[in-house]
């Protein structure tokens, strides 16, 4: 499906007609999902993007979230737990989601399984949790018949960052259990985390896709990257 571009310049920066991206939601029930690795801005972009599409906003527990603070401290012990928290979460947000019927997610459940099956790799969950895993999320998609259409998102966006970037962001935010210099075995955490999500973005055939350079366009702190951004995906969304 796709719409006539009205395209207007504002400031010097041209934009595409919002009409046409709420158009196509409201046409159809429509869940946007972002992605990213630590520190991409998922959360924010979340947050504009609700408010530009005037769509509810569904978001990752983490403030609340009491496992992962004792992941950091003991990654083989609470890695399993840790991913049965986010799942469980996961599904509630999918099921809220498709109540609203139009939607934006702050993360894919599938980036769930790319966490834990990196911490598998670093030897931080046996095979059989691993297992249990993802024998767990393939029966808790199956209990989504009644909306087969939202198992995948009508659209993922991936917010692209280099590693100095992540590490910057990681650091600016303070969270004291994801610091390097708490745990210098973080770094190659990190640094496997970054490689595993450009390879896992590059693989993803769930849904249509499209990727913001959160390098270059700092829609947190850039007035101008901010709208460029949205107009990207104002575009994305009218081309579906």
């Amino acid at each position: 499906m796709s719409f006539t571009k009205q395209v207007g310049t504002i400031c010097g920066v041209e934009i595409l007609a919002e009409k046409s991206a709420r158009r196509y939601l409201k046409e159809r029930d429509c869940m946007l999902v972002l992605s990213g690795t630590i520190g991409a801005g998922k959360t924010s972009l979340t947050t504009l993007l609700a408010e530009h599409l005037h769509k509810p906003a569904f978001y990752e527990s983490v403030d609340d979230n009491k496992i992962l603070p004792l992941f950091y401290q003991n990654p083989q012990k609470y890695a399993f737990l840790l991913q049965i928290y986010f799942l469980n979460k996961r599904l509630d947000s999918i099921k809220a989601a498709n109540a609203d019927d139009e939607t934006v997610l702050d993360r894919s459940i599938f980036e769930d399984s790319l966490l834990f099956h990196l911490n598998a790799d670093l030897g931080r969950a046996t095979s059989t949790e691993v297992d249990i895993y993802d024998s767990l999320l393939a029966n808790m998609m199956q209990e989504l018949p009644e909306a087969t259409h939202k198992k995948n998102p009508d659209l993922l966006i991936h917010i692209n960052i280099s590693f100095e970037t992540m590490l910057e962001r990681i650091k600016k935010r303070g969270r004291s259990f994801e610091q390097i210099d708490h745990d210098p075995s973080l770094y190659e955490y990190y640094q496997q985390l970054d490689q595993r999500y450009i390879d896992w973005y590059n693989a993803y055939d769930k849904s249509p896709k499209m990727q913001i350079d959160g390098d270059q366009l700092d829609f947190v702190e850039d007035p101008a990257a901010r709208q460029q951004v949205l107009h990207l995906i104002d575009e994305k969304i009218a081309s579906l």
